[in-house]
C-alpha cells in the first residue's frame, strides 16, 4: 500500500535538516560566481512571506535576499526559495479551507517584475481579487498580470514590515551579497 501523501502544511513543516549553507562550487560557480549559498528551511520563506503586512508586497527576489543576508551567505537558492514559496502558499490555502482566518499572506508574494505567479492557490484570478481587495491595481501585460507600480509597495521600500531586502542586491536579478559573519 503506497504511504500516504503528506498534507502542504506537513511539507512545509518539513525542515529536512535545513537550513543548509554550502561554498559555491564546480558548475555553479560558472553561474553564480565565487562564495557561499544557503537552502533555507521551508518555514523560513513562510515566515518572511508572513511578515508582509496589509497594502504591502514582496518579491521572491527579495525573500532571496533576506535569507541571504540571515544566514550570511552570498546567495540563497532561488530555486528552493521559490519551490518553498509554492508549498507556503499551498499550506496557507490549505489552512484557510480547513477554516483557519489567520494565513500567511501569499498573494501578496509576486514573481519578479511585479508579476502575479500563476502556481499559486486559486491562480492568477484569485490572486487579482485578493490584491485588489486591498488596494492594488492589477493590470494586464502581455500574457501577465502585474501589480502596478509595485515597487512604491514592496516592504523594503518603505519602514513598515519586518521583511527587508538588502541594499547591495543588484538591478540584474542577481541575490544580495552579504557583509559575512561580521555583520
Amino acid at each position: 500500500m503506497p504511504k500516504p501523501r503528506k498534507t502542504w502544511r506537513e511539507k512545509l513543516l518539513d525542515s529536512k535538516d535545513l537550513p543548509k549553507v554550502s561554498q559555491i562550487e564546480g558548475k555553479m560557480s560558472k553561474r553564480w560566481g565565487d562564495g557561499t549559498c544557503v537552502i533555507p528551511a521551508p518555514r523560513e520563506v513562510d515566515e518572511i512571506m508572513k511578515s508582509v503586512p496589509k497594502g504591502r508586497l514582496i518579491t521572491t527576489k527579495e525573500i532571496q535576499a533576506a535569507i541571504a543576508q540571515k544566514h550570511h551567505a552570498t546567495m540563497a537558492c532561488p530555486m528552493c526559495c521559490g519551490i518553498f514559496a509554492w508549498i507556503a502558499a499551498h499550506a496557507a490555502d490549505e489552512a484557510e479551507s480547513e477554516g483557519a482566518k489567520r494565513i500567511t499572506p501569499y498573494w501578496r508574494t509576486l514573481k519578479s517584475g511585479g508579476e502575479l505567479n500563476p502556481k499559486f492557490p486559486g491562480g492568477v484570478e484569485a490572486l487579482r481579487v485578493r490584491l485588489e481587495a486591498e488596494g492594488q491595481r492589477v493590470v494586464a501585460k502581455r500574457k501577465k498580470w502585474i501589480v502596478a507600480d509595485y515597487e512604491s509597495r514592496l516592504v523594503s521600500s518603505g519602514s513598515s514590515g519586518r521583511a527587508k531586502q538588502s541594499s547591495r542586491a543588484s538591478s540584474r536579478g542577481q541575490p544580495a551579497k552579504s557583509a559575512g559573519p561580521d555583520r
